[in-house]
């Protein structure tokens, strides 16, 4: 056992102390702080941080205000006092009168103008519609598609619609009156009385973002360097020393929980570079404006994760250290690890394109199949609905899985660092592994 901890403690101090891992996580920790501090770096470009107003033109002529039917100017007049109304930090638009002639051609040419002197965004027209007895509203701007501003001009005309209906201001404060609708999302299967609100299946889509990630990096990242390390160490010579002082088991092992801790340092690294830009003041305010509180996180789902990332990550890493042992050029690895890429690529894809239909037979087959139940279990245990029984079952699957391809790993190891020359036949493993006892 003395062993395994001495192969563990020299691949962590050796990778710790690499210029390799000094600067992937400086850049990461610079990557990490840039996105996390965005929305105040933009804001800085904004002057006074105010939210951007835009100005819509719309024509005035002053012998239609003095009608007494709803004309053009007064429904331009309407939405002025609208949108004037708002609070400013939350305001988009702002209505400019443009002083009109009656000709509706050289009315379009003064607003057209405006535009490009900048006075205004964009104009207003309106048109009558005979059926629903109000205006149809087009609205132009030299902006392609810009559905911000026509999404606020379609609320502002639906609210200001009321004055034409002739509505007091008792009925206009109760027909905009918002209804609330909210979301719970609840498992019928376990007859849980409680479920998770929209806030709480927010966050945990978040997490479940962040673990498919996290998981598919280690296993890229910290699986080739494992194989590497193998097939660098069996090309040099390195290898027949180390075996004689160090039994493969031990070798293998130790180098794979080694490269454990050094990723576990990595996130530890990252997390405390999270939750130090999180707790800046200009970041505080941001983060409680969007409603986002981690206690909200499912406690199921933070163990779920746990497990299924530990399991994933050992079950991986023994089969890089194999596929590694087998490889006597460091140029035919990438070749030989490819296999191993593709499975790690089919369960994180598994679980990002099925995150909206979590439920699926195809999600719900795959979350038992050893290879890509790590990814695709915490999408169903967090966005989905799974029984404890079937994560028990999956977990099961995945810890035998880990001993026997530990096992199967360990003789392969063993048999493969001393093969050189050429990558060894599956007849050739078969006779040497059949040979050689733990």
């Amino acid at each position: 056992m003395s062993d395994f901890w001495t192969v563990t403690g020299f691949t962590f101090r050796n990778k710790t102390k690499g210029k390799a891992f000094i600067v992937t996580t400086l850049i990461l920790v610079i990557i990490l702080s840039l996105v996390i501090n965005l929305p105040y770096i933009i804001s800085l470009f904004k002057g006074d941080g105010g939210a951007d107003v835009k100005n819509v033109g719309y024509v005035s002529v002053q012998s239609e205000s003095i009608e007494s039917k709803v004309t053009p100017t007064l429904v331009g007049a309407w939405l002025k006092e609208y949108y004037a109304s708002q609070p400013e930090d939350s305001r988009k638009l702002a209505m400019v009168a443009i002083e009109g002639s009656g000709d509706a051609a050289a009315d379009e040419a003064t607003l057209k103008k405006a535009i490009a002197d900048g006075s205004i965004d964009g104009y207003l027209q309106l048109k009558p519609n005979a059926t629903t007895g109000f205006y149809d509203a087009i609205y132009n701007s030299e902006k392609m598609m810009d559905n911000s501003a026509t999404e606020e001009l379609r609320t502002g005309l639906q609210i200001v619609k009321s004055n034409a209906a002739g509505l007091t201001d008792e009925q206009k404060k109760l027909l905009y009156t918002p209804v609330e609708v909210s979301a719970l999302q609840i498992n019928a299967g376990s007859g849980e009385g409680s479920g998770r609100t929209a806030t709480q299946q927010g966050v945990n889509m978040g997490l479940v973002y962040a673990m498919l990630f996290l998981l598919f990096m280690t296993i890229m990242a910290t699986g080739t360097v494992i194989a590497s390390e193998v097939t660098t160490e069996k090309s040099s010579r390195i290898m027949e020393v180390l075996i004689t002082s160090v039994s493969p088991l031990n070798s293998m092992f130790g180098k794979i929980f080694g490269m454990f801790l050094v990723g576990l340092l990595q996130i530890a690294i990252y997390i405390g570079v999270v939750i130090i830009n999180v707790n800046i003041p200009t970041n505080t305010e941001a983060l409680g404006n969007l409603n986002i509180n981690l206690s909200d996180v499912s406690y199921d789902l933070l163990i779920v994760s746990l497990l299924f990332y530990l399991t994933g990550f050992f079950l991986y890493a023994t089969l890089y250290a194999a596929v590694g042992s087998i490889v006597s050029r460091t140029e035919d690895l990438g070749q030989a690890v490819m296999p191993l890429t593709f499975l790690s690529l089919a369960g994180f894809y598994l679980g990002m394109f099925n995150l909206t239909n979590p439920d699926s037979m195809l999600v719900k087959v795959t979350s038992f199949i050893p290879f890509l139940s790590p990814y695709v279990m915490v999408v169903r245990t967090g966005v989905g609905s799974v029984e404890y029984w079937e994560i028990g079952v999956s977990l099961l699957i995945m810890l035998v899985s880990i001993y026997l391809l530990g096992w199967l790993s360990a003789k392969i190891y063993r048999t493969g660092v001393l093969m050189y020359g050429k990558r060894p036949t599956i007849k050739e493993l078969r006779k040497a592994m059949k040979a050689y006892k733990f």
